[in-house]
């Protein structure tokens, strides 16, 4: 999900970062408990409480500050990486959200949940865009 933002990079960059504000203005995140102190940095945890499903221990896995956030978390069968991208444009920052499925399940989670995961995608970057007005 890619959706340009008419604010500079490093505004988003902070609430991209800033994870345990997310709740605050982010639909799609219901809870955050960092589970280490300090900036957000690569082996960073954090427990995220999303709606309809059970709390996950999401792990920094890529950092690349004001470009990249990257962090994976596993259940049975899956693994899930989240990908926070921003990219400055002539206008503000473009931030791209993605999240890759992979495992011995992905294929049954994709088919029986893509369109679902994508709202909620879509959904996160409007949050994100919300929070900056």
């Amino acid at each position: 999900m890619t959706t340009d933002i008419d604010a500079p990079v490093d505004l988003l960059w902070r609430l991209t970062t800033e994870i345990d504000k997310w709740p605050a203005f982010l639909p799609t995140v219901q809870r955050v408990d960092r589970l280490d102190p300090g900036e957000l940095r690569v082996g960073s945890t954090a427990r995220l409480k999303q709606p309809a499903q059970a709390s996950a221990i999401w792990t920094v896995t890529h950092l690349d500050p004001m470009r990249e956030f990257t962090w994976e978390t596993s259940r049975p069968g899956l693994r899930l990486t989240g990908r926070h991208l921003l990219e400055t444009t002539g206008t503000g920052t473009r931030m791209t959200l993605a999240l890759d499925v992979t495992g011995r399940l992905a294929g049954v989670l994709s088919a029986l949940l893509g369109g679902p995961m994508q709202s909620s995608l879509r959904r996160e970057s409007e949050g994100f865009a919300a929070a900056i007005r």
